[in-house]
């Protein structure tokens, strides 16, 4: 009859050391990283029960628990959402869910983004809670937000308000006379009717310059875009603008009533508002586009129509006319 060899501390404690690794220090079961969405009040015991659910640890959450009890940090569970890279073991999870930054969202205005685009976007966003409020035109400023899993979307447009509110109150007393612009408010209709006019950065002062010329001489804007706003809330609108828009006086149309419309028609970038409160000093009152997505400026009506046969003959060329 075979003896058995006798069981030592030794090897007790080699096993009890093994088992210790295995559950806590060795690389997690996940395959790849993975996404952990902890609530608010979220407690160890809890986020054992959770993490066993999700197989993000090796083991029951039982153990788990007290191998986090026995090793890890009293500190609380943050709640919020976490990424879990790829074999993170139960040591590195539990210090991630204490210790770690929750995982970002990010939400994009860009320059000249109407509010209806925004409210689109804010809506179809899975990682968001709550209705998403109307959105004033002209009332974000531009620029990217960063949020987490289960945010309010009510929340996040007041952030975009707040951001536009402090841009405003920071430009608004550093202004020249240049523009007879008498309002913030009138400051932001300007320069959203400048960032539709121009895609290129370099042309917002010129072009704002133009039209604050326009304005001090009672001229009208005769601004395409504001034609286009009251027929897609800012969205493009994919053919030519008809005679009967042209002639259509809605409160926002430049070529019907001379001055501002009665609101902005998108939300203007930073650098669209400074270029209306800093202009450029120039004697145009025209410009036109020149075919390489930037425009021609002129002083004088004769020279705009010169312009503007030499534009024509451009689109014929490319077969657009």
């Amino acid at each position: 009859m075979r003896r058995l060899l006798p069981i030592t501390a030794g090897a007790i404690i080699l096993a009890a050391l093994a088992i210790i690794y295995l559950f806590w220090w060795a690389p997690g079961p996940k395959t790849g990283a993975h996404e952990v969405i902890v609530k608010e009040g979220t407690t160890l015991r809890s986020a054992s029960r959770q993490l066993e659910k999700e197989g993000a640890i090796p083991g029951s959450a039982r153990t788990y628990y007290v191998m986090a009890r026995l090793f890890g940090s009293g500190d609380p569970i943050q709640a919020g959402e976490f990424e879990i890279p790829k074999g993170t073991g139960g040591s590195a999870v539990l210090d991630l869910l204490q210790h770690g930054k929750p995982l970002l969202r990010l939400v994009t205005v860009t320059e000249g983004m109407p509010s209806i685009i925004v409210q689109e976007k804010l809506s179809a966003s899975p990682y968001l809670k709550g209705p998403t409020p109307e959105i004033p035109e002209g009332s974000v400023l531009p620029d990217s937000y960063s949020f987490q899993r289960g945010d309010g979307r009510a929340v996040l447009v007041r952030q975009m308000q707040q951001a536009m509110d402090k841009a405003v109150a920071q430009l608004w007393p550093k202004r020249s006379l240049d523009c007879p612009v008498a309002t913030p408010e009138q400051a932001v209709i300007l320069a959203s009717i400048v960032e539709k006019e121009t895609g290129k950065p370099a042309e917002r002062p010129m072009v704002a310059g133009v039209y604050c010329n326009r304005l001090r001489i009672g001229m009208k804007l005769d601004a395409d875009p504001t034609v286009i706003y009251p027929v897609t809330k800012g969205k493009p609108l994919g053919r030519r603008i008809l005679r009967s828009e042209l002639n259509a006086d809605n409160g926002y149309n430049t070529y019907k009533r001379a001055g501002l419309p009665e609101g902005p028609i998108a939300n203007p970038g930073r650098a669209s508002i400074e270029a209306v409160l800093h202009p450029a000093q120039t004697k145009a009152f025209y410009f036109v586009a020149d075919g390489t997505g930037g425009h021609v400026f002129a002083d004088t009506l004769a020279q705009q129509n010169a312009n503007v046969a030499k534009w024509y003959a451009i689109r014929r060329q490319r077969g657009q006319m």
